[in-house]
């Protein structure tokens, strides 16, 4: 053993291996917080923490009559509000994943709800999931601001990584994946049986080194200065995000999923 193996043993460190890639050292890394701030708050939106008093009624409501919105997960759709207030109650009492309800500032309504899950605070990793935005609140604003809200918070807690993962069918989700800045990263073939049905699982992610560019988009995208008289954005968050990403050293986020097998060779 030399010197510098041997201070490595000391202090912890794991040497460098001679011409070997190992990755780069993860220093002063400490595992962040589990999710638990009971509000997190926008301008558009309100994400709390999910209750059945106060959320069941305006969600059922808001979902009556669109059996659609549940054909991705596993709930759902619900005959009662008091079905749905059961699954609510046992969603709400758990840690992961760990659910909000949406509350459309304008509204006032609670119209949608979102999860942090599959949550590895040892590797700094955690997913978002079980998203569920009834038609009332889709393709607004709101829903938008209530992922963003929670992208900006597991970066702002410490983690290194935030994940997005949907059945790779499910064309509004992957859209919604590449929009945020997510990264494609594969699908899971056969990955999982959902109500007898064979499930192939697209992955998407961002990184804490991907999160900069990614939070000065949103940003931008948010700002009053970007909306019209009636409140529309002006300018797309991809062509933002484009936009941001020219003034970058190095190449943008492959954000797209390949068209198909490369060409054989």
């Amino acid at each position: 053993m030399n010197a510098s193996e041997a201070s490595a043993r000391m202090t912890g460190e794991v040497p460098a291996a001679a011409g070997r890639p190992l990755g780069p050292p993860v220093i002063g890394f400490t595992p962040p917080p589990a999710p638990g701030p009971d509000r997190i708050e926008g301008r558009f939106v309100a994400l709390e923490r999910l209750d059945p008093a106060r959320h069941a009624a305006d969600l059922f409501a808001a979902n009556e009559g669109h059996d659609e919105v549940w054909d991705y997960l596993a709930q759902g759709p619900f005959a009662t509000l008091e079905d749905y207030r059961l699954w609510q109650a046992g969603a709400a009492g758990k840690g992961d994943p760990f659910f909000y309800a949406l509350r459309e500032t304008a509204s006032g309504r609670a119209l949608g709800v979102a999860s942090f899950m599959r949550i590895d605070r040892a590797n700094g990793v955690i997913e978002i999931g079980g998203i569920q935005i009834a038609p009332a609140l889709q393709r607004t604003p709101a829903a938008s601001e209530a992922i963003m809200l929670m992208i900006g918070w597991a970066f702002g807690a410490g983690y290194r990584r935030v994940e997005w993962k949907c059945n790779a069918l499910n064309a509004p989700s992957m859209r919604a994946a590449e929009r945020y800045g997510f990264a494609y990263e594969g699908t899971f073939r056969n990955h999982m049986v959902v109500r007898g049905r064979s499930r192939d699982t697209a992955w998407w992610a961002m990184t804490d080194a991907d999160w900069p560019l990614i939070a000065a988009a949103q940003a931008a995208w948010l700002d009053p200065a970007n909306c019209d008289a009636e409140g529309r954005q002006r300018r797309d968050l991809r062509a933002i995000r484009a936009e941001l990403a020219r003034t970058e050293a190095g190449q943008p986020l492959r954000t797209r999923p390949p068209a198909g097998p490369a060409p054989a060779r």
